[in-house]
């Protein structure tokens, strides 16, 4: 689905992807998949460049949900390491968040057209695969060009840009 990043309609996307959860009979992945979406499509709200039209994408196949969310801002998410957002900071935790919920997350440039940042879930019942690892930093793909060109990396941990309650209604 197509939508702007706004905090109503992050709500609306947030019950949209349960609904389609319930219906694939997947509903042990609905938190999870709810917070993770609801944390991606937060950071194209305050973020994204030159708009915030998004597209989001669930998609299930065999043993795995994977949920993307493609904006048209072609800088790359930097997520936050270990001690590096302040214990009171109200942002900058999210890309840490859903490192931490998922089985595996990603970032992919598309040139000038943006970026699609995804993660994917385990579906229940899926057997653990022998090289099964715990979650981790997926390796960003190099992008076409440097992105020095196209201006500089987003920093997460802007708390001037974090708003001091939650800005996602439902």
């Amino acid at each position: 689905m197509e939508l702007q990043a706004l905090p109503s309609r992050i709500g609306q996307v947030r019950r949209i992807v349960s609904a389609q959860l319930r219906y694939w009979h997947l509903d042990p992945l609905i938190d999870r998949a709810a917070l993770g979406v609801t944390e991606l499509l937060t950071n194209v709200h305050q973020h994204a460049r030159p708009d915030k039209t998004c597209t989001v994408e669930i998609e299930l196949l065999l043993d795995r949900l994977t949920v993307s969310v493609h904006d048209h801002d072609p800088r790359l998410p930097v997520a936050a390491g270990p001690g590096d957002t302040e214990a009171l900071a109200t942002c900058g935790r999210g890309l840490a968040m859903v490192a931490a919920l998922s089985e595996s997350w990603g970032v992919r440039p598309e040139g000038e057209s943006g970026k699609v940042v995804w993660f994917s879930l385990p579906t229940p019942g899926a057997a653990p695969s022998a090289t099964a690892r715990p979650p981790r930093r997926v390796t960003v793909e190099q992008p076409v060009r440097r992105l020095a060109a196209v201006g500089p990396p987003v920093d997460l941990r802007r708390p001037e840009r974090a708003p001091a309650r939650s800005a996602v209604a439902g």
